[in-house]
């Protein structure tokens, strides 16, 4: 029972309900219009006291409606108007204009649709309560049987009167169920009237795509700069901290090492931020590369106390810039993820071998600390990384010895 009255009179139903109302509102001026071009043809001087012709006017200012409805913003308003009041979700509704025929033609019959059924509904709801209310009082007022212009003479049966109060406590629950009925309508017809085109669906999963594209680069970049400036100053301190007493030049160089890696962070840090601004500020740092960046990041990892032995076997400077660029990051999270987790030396081999630039950082297993709780995003930020440039990448061990092994092509890159 509950249930029922739920879905005739519950806060969904009842919003519904002023839907299918604003949709008679609307439809009265088309209305008036339609008896105005109606009179003349029938010649009637009061096409209100006929319901056929009452039914014809209603019939002409639908047509007419769905004329006007053809305007690109009705869509955009209709889907508005079902969305705070219907219960529709969002993402199945268009949010612009109609802009081809095949979505305005969809549009004037979803208008035609409301402006038809809110008519009838909102009339209903204009005439059934005073004839409920008629009904339930008329066995107990006999001056209101007695007037033949109140009431059709067929209501002076006996038994007419006897089930009227019936009928008036009936009609109500009519009413809403015809109210609901014709909102569960609306409810189900919008998807498919006021609802996206494949292009539409098409261009908001581009736009989504890229929003996670750009999320996931902007993830990276403050995970590959900010992480590696992080675990190397942490590194360079707690070396100079151990030899504070015993050795000056040391610890003067940590220093060092620790105030240019923290700028240097900081500079790379508001480029990436760039991104999020409208245009990136005039003078934010360019994003480093291997070709100018390499010696810098090799000077600042050694600053720790950890020594990495580097073999280069082609020129940074030659290599395509989206090589260079990406290959530096990549390094830059090998030999992070080296000094988090290894205690020995560390050996870096860049090479380009047979059209590709591969990268090797390697340390002994023996000599790894266990992942930290969370690790894993820097070898998956390489992966993506080195996917996105049509390469592979291993990460793992290799008989005693940790291994990350990288594969860039050059052919084909900017």
């Amino acid at each position: 029972m509950s249930g029922a009255l739920g879905i005739l009179f519950g806060g969904r139903a009842r919003r519904r309900w002023i839907h299918l109302i604003l949709g008679g509102a609307l439809a009265m001026p088309y209305l008036l219009v339609g008896s105005v071009i109606l009179g003349p043809l029938t010649g009637a001087d009061d096409l209100f006291s006929s319901l056929p012709l009452q039914l014809g006017s209603f019939a002409v200012g639908l047509q007419l409606a769905a004329v006007t409805s053809l305007f690109p913003p009705t869509r955009a308003l209709e889907s508005a108007a079902v969305r705070a009041l219907c219960g529709v979700d969002a993402d199945a509704l268009a949010q612009g204009p109609a802009r081809t025929r095949a979505e305005r033609g969809r549009t004037a019959a979803w208008f035609t649709l409301h402006l038809g059924l809110g008519g009838i509904v909102s009339g209903m709801s204009l005439a059934v309560p005073p004839f409920a209310a008629t009904l339930l009082v008329l066995p107990l007022l006999a001056p209101l049987r007695d007037n033949p212009l109140a009431l059709p003479p067929a209501l002076d049966h006996t038994w007419v009167l006897a089930l009227a109060p019936v009928a008036g406590l009936a009609l109500p629950a009519a009413l809403a169920g015809c109210a609901a009925a014709c909102g569960a309508l609306l409810a189900r017809s919008a998807p498919a009237l006021l609802g996206p085109t494949p292009a539409d669906r098409l261009a908001a999963a581009e736009a989504r795509a890229a929003d996670l594209a750009v999320r996931n680069r902007l993830a990276r970049e403050l995970h590959d700069s900010v992480g590696h400036a992080l675990s190397a100053v942490a590194l360079q301190a707690s070396a100079a901290r151990r030899v504070l007493g015993t050795d000056p030049d040391f610890v003067r160089e940590a220093l060092a090492a620790i105030e240019e890696t923290t700028r240097r962070t900081v500079g790379e840090l508001d480029a990436v931020l760039g991104v999020l601004r409208e245009g990136d500020a005039p003078g934010t740092a360019p994003a480093p590369t291997l070709a100018a960046d390499l010696d810098g990041l090799l000077r600042r990892t050694r600053a720790g106390g950890r020594q990495v032995t580097a073999s280069v076997d082609t020129g940074p400077a030659e290599l395509p810039a989206l090589v260079s660029r990406e290959a530096y990051r990549i390094v830059q999270e090998g030999l992070g993820n080296a000094l988090r987790h290894a205690r020995e030396p560390v050996r870096l081999r860049i090479a380009a071998t047979g059209g590709d630039l591969e990268i090797t950082v390697e340390n002994r297993l023996g000599t790894r600390t266990a992942p930290r709780p969370g690790g894993g995003h820097g070898l998956r930020g390489i992966a993506d990384r080195v996917r996105l440039l049509g390469g592979a990448s291993h990460a793992g061990a290799s008989g005693d010895t940790w291994r990350l092994h990288v594969r860039l092509p050059l052919k084909g890159s900017p």
